[in-house]
């Protein structure tokens, strides 16, 4: 009977908390269940890449890499950019020139061997990948593309992990230099903004001009909101160069 008593006032407790934080937990269960799912499908859809890939490809010859893993994509889910948006990429690399890219979401692989390819001799990549599965298969597609570990380095982190320890990474033999050309966010939107002030406190963007490079895969214009505010709040550091609808680039200059 006591236990009915007391049981009584706690049931209306939780009625108003449930109440007041629906839309929220709501709102939270969704966006883990959404990541899950994302990384899930993820994993598969590069299992099967990396099998196709590896298997039709010229080992060595990267533009056949490319070509297998466009022709791939033609009749299957991949996380392959595709030649046409490729191709946009491939203008912003030869026109930022980087000497040091940062890639968050290594996926397959087919943005780090697009990145490489036009990349100077002394250029540096480091690429992260949350699972630990798919950083495997990715790294190996870009070896099979002819890349050395000299020139790149995959990271299975999350992002939040691996900013903070990326200075050293950039350059290991001369020090991190003038910092980060070129980031090309392609992991979870979610921490886009997060990321992205996270590499600017720790000092990571070239001060001198660095290009930010965000993919939407399909998420909507929502997606990118939060950035988008907070380029807007910062004017003095921040501007949109292109916004298309699979991509944003925005460049960072401090400098001047």
């Amino acid at each position: 009977m006591w236990l009915l008593v007391l049981s009584v006032p706690l049931l209306s407790v939780v009625v108003v908390v449930s109440n007041r934080y629906r839309v929220k937990v709501t709102a939270l269960c969704r966006g883990a269940v959404g990541w899950v799912l994302r990384l899930t499908r993820g994993a598969v859809c590069v299992r099967r890449t990396h099998a196709f890939v590896f298997s039709e490809c010229t080992h060595g010859n990267t533009d056949s890499v490319l070509e297998t893993f466009d022709l791939y994509a033609d009749t299957h889910p991949s996380f392959a950019l595709g030649p046409q948006r490729g191709q946009v990429l491939d203008e912003v690399v030869r026109r930022v020139k980087p000497q040091r890219v940062l890639e968050l979401g290594t996926h397959c692989g087919y943005c780090s061997i697009r990145m490489l390819r036009l990349l100077p001799p002394a250029g540096r990549l480091v690429t992260v990948e949350v699972d630990p599965y798919t950083a495997d298969l990715g790294e190996e597609l870009i070896l099979v593309a002819g890349f050395k570990h000299s020139q790149f380095q995959v990271l299975t982190s999350s992002s939040a992990e691996a900013i903070p320890a990326l200075r050293p990474r950039l350059e290991p033999e001369h020090g991190a230099g003038t910092g980060l050309d070129l980031v090309l966010m392609d992991h979870d939107p979610q921490q886009y903004l997060p990321d992205l002030l996270a590499l600017e406190r720790e000092g990571l963007l070239c001060s001198s001009g660095c290009c930010v490079l965000l993919i939407n895969r399909g998420e909507g214009p929502a997606a990118l909101r939060d950035v988008q505010e907070h380029l807007g709040a910062r004017p003095d550091c921040y501007s949109v160069k292109t916004e298309l609808r699979f991509m944003m680039e925005v460049f960072y200059q401090k400098d001047g």
